[in-house]
């Protein structure tokens, strides 16, 4: 139904969730502001709402709205501004044999095993090591905008024909202005190996190809350790008082 891409932001609904225990910072409480229906809120509706700090999990689109506190800030970066450092420019260089395919949200059993595997080595604290198939699908397999899951293989050198190893999976949304990064996960034993890097850093190359101005991260947290490496993208824009601007550099530190 086309006239589904028509409909203003106003014809929705926002309500407050009660108070959660925060998924970043230890022994603080959450809240967010959810935006409904979600059948409604097709790629253009969500674009807009992006611009405003809202985020997807699956169909649910929410935004924070804690009660004492301002910790999350949405991130972005321009693509026109952004100039890889060093390091960065190794990271990519290293990991340009990788094979990568652009799918929809496809539902495989070595996608599920290395999203376990990840989240057991990475977000235990969190419960998400716990994830069952269908939490999982809940999560990265629904949407209801322009999605797609990118797969990053390792070459197998002795059978060019097979497919390679997989070693990271990425869920991407394409906005009205720019990718959305949804969630990645890689191959946890190669505790070394920069896939995180790499893939911002693939994002924003799509992003050029693309024409697309602006990559968004989804929240950065100062105090979170788990979005630290967000602030290595520089210079990097947040959504501060309402007005996407530079994050100060004295702040990313």
């Amino acid at each position: 139904m086309t006239l589904l891409r028509d409909i203003p932001l106003s014809a929705l609904q926002f309500y407050l969730t009660a108070p959660y225990p925060c998924s970043y910072l230890d022994e603080r409480e959450a809240r967010s502001q959810v935006a409904i229906p979600s059948f409604l809120i097709s790629t253009p509706q969500y674009s807009e709402l992006v611009r405003h700090g809202f985020r997807r999990s699956g169909t649910f689109t929410y935004r924070p709205r804690c009660d004492n506190c301002h910790a999350c800030v949405p991130a972005r970066i321009e693509i026109s501004a952004f100039t890889p450092n060093r390091t960065q420019r190794r990271t990519w260089k290293k990991y340009q044999h990788l094979e990568i395919s652009l799918h929809g949200l496809e539902d495989k059993p070595e996608y599920f095993d290395l999203y376990q595997r990840y989240q057991a080595a990475r977000h235990r604290e969190g419960g998400m090591d716990n994830d069952s198939h269908e939490q999982y699908s809940k999560f990265l397999l629904q949407s209801h905008v322009d999605s797609m899951l990118v797969e990053f293989r390792e070459p197998i050198d002795l059978a060019p024909d097979r497919p390679g190893t997989l070693r990271m999976v990425s869920i991407i949304d394409v906005l009205d202005d720019g990718l959305s990064s949804v969630y990645t996960f890689y191959e946890p034993e190669l505790t070394r190996a920069s896939f995180g890097t790499y893939n911002v850093l693939w994002q924003i190359e799509l992003c050029r190809k693309l024409q697309l101005p602006f990559l968004y991260l989804g929240y950065w947290i100062r105090e979170s350790q788990k979005m630290s490496y967000k602030a290595n993208f520089r210079p990097l824009q947040g959504l501060l008082n309402e007005r996407w601007q530079v994050i100060p550099e004295a702040q990313l530190k």
